[in-house]
């Protein structure tokens, strides 16, 4: 639980901390690129010409979630791109009267706006936490843009249940409560760093992480918009507070929990804390397969990547691509 204390920067006990003594570790090179409402930051590797495939983190995590994943898919010809969510590493607001959401319609219409700037007719999207939300809230909007969804844990799109069951209001015990308070803000803002610690030890607990890739991933926090994004998405999750009224249509949409059309992969990590949803595979109307993963946690692709770079290359190769 992301308890004031333990986010004020208590260790939390089973997770090694290499710090400031870890080996730097390399960083993956980043462009960037310009839609109507943000300023992109995006790493792309494997040749342009490739079947396009597009990767998205979760909150509290970056592109280096990726960084194998992305060699594995482009050594097979695809075209990866793996973009920073909006609050995170160089993706930026253009404007500053625009709301920082973090609402699900807001980060899934996103996905599209970065295709659509980079010239992408069509993709595979694949993602985990935000990223699997963000990723079949694309689907949704757009199937005929989305060749296939891999997702981790499930269908992601629309809000939370209310009240949850015990068990997941447990396990989203940080966001659920702590996140909606003021208290909870200023201290995500004083400590981002112990706040991504907690979380990816909740969220993979047999995962033993080195301090250096926590670092790295860090970096991204720096972002300005970062806790406005993540408190707003939380918020909004929950009903506490009102999205941005461009999305407005697409949340209508979204809280009918419409089906996914598209071929889709869902993983799971038998060792993951985030609890799943229960109606998954009712979710999907298209064709859906269910791949466990022994031993993973919630921070499948690196802890697992090669697992889920078969399941987008599976997508990819069986997928019907219009152009």
């Amino acid at each position: 639980m992301l308890a004031a204390a333990a986010i004020g920067g208590l260790t939390v006990g089973g997770v090694p901390l290499a710090g400031a003594a870890s080996k730097p570790l390399p960083r993956l090179r980043v462009e960037q690129t310009r839609s109507d409402l943000l300023e992109f930051g995006y790493h792309a590797a494997g040749p342009e010409e490739g079947r396009p495939v597009i990767l998205l983190h979760d909150l509290g995590y970056d592109i280096h979630s990726y960084a194998e994943v992305a060699q594995l898919l482009a050594a097979e010809g695809y075209r990866v791109i793996v973009p920073y969510l909006r609050g995170h590493g160089t993706t930026r607001f253009n404007h500053a009267s625009t709301l920082r959401s973090g609402q699900q319609a807001a980060i899934g219409s996103d996905v599209i706006a970065l295709m659509d700037v980079l010239h992408i007719p069509e993709a595979v999207i694949a993602g985990f936490g935000w990223g699997a939300r963000a990723a079949c809230v694309a689907a949704v909007l757009k199937p005929t843009r989305c060749v296939g969804v891999v997702a981790v844990n499930g269908y992601a799109a629309g809000k939370l249940a209310s009240p949850l069951s015990r068990q997941a209001e447990a396990a989203l015990a940080h966001q659920y409560y702590y996140f909606q308070t003021e208290r909870g803000r200023a201290r995500l803002e004083a400590n981002r760093y112990d706040a991504a610690r907690i979380l990816w030890t909740d969220n993979s607990p047999g995962w033993r992480f080195d301090g250096a890739v926590l670092k790295r991933a860090a970096a991204a926090f720096d972002n300005p918009d970062y806790v406005d994004v993540v408190i707003h998405s939380w918020r909004h999750r929950l009903g506490r507070v009102a999205g941005d009224a461009r999305y407005e249509a697409v949340e209508r949409k979204l809280a009918e929990k419409p089906s996914i059309a598209v071929p889709s992969i869902v993983l799971a990590g038998d060792a993951s804390g985030v609890v799943p949803d229960r109606d998954t595979a009712d979710r999907f109307s298209g064709p859906y397969s269910h791949h466990p993963v022994p031993g993973a946690g919630h921070h499948l692709p690196q802890e697992a990547p090669q697992a889920f770079a078969d399941a987008v290359i599976e997508l990819v190769r069986n997928g019907k691509w219009r152009t």
